[in-house]
C-alpha cells in the first residue's frame, strides 16, 4: 500500500503541471487584461500611460516564461500572491469563501447519500414493481431539474408556506455564519440549497446504485447463498450491496469534486460568496493570479478526491490489492 500511495502521490505531479500550463497559457490568450479593465472603468478615457504603469506593477510585462516559473514556484511553496483586482492576498480571499463551498459539498453529498443508496436499492430489489416505477420516476425528474430552478421553487415554497402558516414571509439568512458561532443560523442557511444540489446527484447516483445491485444480483454467488437458505436481508446487505458499491463510490467521488468546484448558479439564487462566485469574478476582472489559484486548486481536489476513492476500493472489495 506504501509503495503505491507513493506511485500515486507523484502521478499527481504531472497532472497539476499540465493542468497548470492550460491555465497560465490560455489565460493569456484573452483579449485584454486587468490593467486595462480596472482603468477603463464604464467607458471613460484610457490613460495609456497609467495602464503601463500597472502592467509593470503587476508584472504583466515580464516574459511569459518568468510569469510561469514565478507562478509554479508560488503553487509549490503555497504562496499564491495577491489579488489583481483587489489587491488581496488570494489565500485569504479563498478561505472567506471555502469554507462554506466546503461545508454544502459535504451537506449535499450525505444528502445524495442517503437519498441515492435506499432508494437504489428497494428499486432493485422490486425490479419492474410500482416502486420501482416511482424510484425511476424520481430519480429520472432529478437529473432534468436543474438545481437552480428547484432551488427557486424552494425559496417560493418557503415565503408562501411562512406567510399562510406565520403570517408573514421568511427566507433563510444572507450573510453566511460559521457553524463554530451559531450552528443553528449555519444549518438553516445552507440546508436549502444542499437540498436543491443534493436532489440533482442524488438523481445520478440513485440509477447507479439501481443497475450495479441488478448486475450483483444476478451473479451465480448470490444463488448459491438462496439455494443455501441465508436470508434475503442478509444477501442483500452482507453481500449485494457491499459488491456493488464501487461505480456508486466512483459517481460520489466525482461529484463531490464538482461541487468542490464551485456552483455557480445555485450560489447566485441563494445568494451565498462561495467558490464558484468567485471563479466567475475572477474570470470576468481578468484577475489571471486569482484564476489560476482557483484552478489549481479544483484540480487539485479532483486528483485527491480520485486518491481517496481508490484507496476505498481495498475497503469494500477485498480482492483488489495495491502494490
Amino acid at each position: 500500500m506504501l509503495k503505491y500511495t507513493i506511485k500515486r502521490v507523484l502521478l499527481m505531479v504531472p497532472t497539476l503541471f499540465g493542468a497548470a500550463c492550460l491555465v497560465f497559457f490560455l489565460l493569456r490568450l484573452i483579449p485584454g487584461d486587468v490593467c486595462e479593465l480596472r482603468m477603463s472603468g464604464e467607458g471613460g478615457f484610457v490613460d495609456n500611460e497609467a495602464i503601463a504603469v500597472c502592467q509593470e506593477e503587476l508584472g504583466l510585462n515580464d516574459p511569459k516564461i518568468v510569469q510561469f516559473g514565478e507562478f509554479i514556484y508560488g503553487f509549490i511553496v503555497f504562496d499564491l500572491g495577491q489579488s489583481m483586482w483587489t489587491g488581496k492576498a488570494i489565500t485569504h480571499e479563498i478561505n472567506l469563501r471555502f469554507q462554506l463551498s466546503v461545508q454544502i459539498a459535504l451537506m449535499a453529498t450525505f444528502i445524495s447519500v442517503i437519498i441515492a443508496i435506499p432508494l437504489g436499492t428497494i428499486s432493485a430489489i422490486r425490479q419492474d414493481t410500482w416502486l420501482d416505477y416511482v424510484v425511476r420516476t424520481f430519480s429520472i425528474a432529478g437529473i432534468a431539474i436543474p438545481s437552480f430552478w428547484l432551488g427557486i421553487m424552494i425559496i417560493l415554497g418557503l415565503l408562501i408556506s411562512t406567510q399562510a402558516w406565520l403570517g408573514e414571509p421568511w427566507m433563510p439568512p444572507i450573510e453566511y455564519v460559521s457553524p463554530f458561532e451559531d450552528p443553528i443560523s449555519n444549518f438553516v442557511q445552507l440546508i436549502w440549497p444542499a437540498i436543491a444540489t443534493g436532489y440533482r446527484y442524488s438523481a445520478v447516483a440513485t440509477r447507479m446504485t439501481r443497475s450495479a445491485l441488478l448486475e450483483v444480483l444476478r451473479e451465480d454467488y448470490i444463488r448459491t447463498a438462496r439455494a443455501k437458505g441465508l436470508f434475503e436481508k442478509i444477501i442483500i446487505n452482507r453481500h449485494a450491496l457491499k459488491n456493488s458499491m464501487l461505480p456508486v463510490v466512483t459517481v460520489i467521488g466525482i461529484e463531490f469534486a464538482f461541487l468542490m468546484g464551485g456552483l455557480v448558479v445555485t450560489e447566485q439564487v441563494f445568494n451565498l460568496n462561495g467558490v464558484g462566485k468567485l471563479f466567475v469574478e475572477s474570470v470576468q476582472n481578468h484577475d489571471f493570479n486569482m484564476t489560476q489559484a482557483l484552478v489549481m486548486l479544483v484540480a487539485l481536489i479532483f486528483v485527491v478526491t480520485n486518491f481517496i476513492v481508490d484507496i476505498f476500493y481495498a475497503w469494500l472489495d477485498p480482492r483488489i490489492r495495491y502494490s
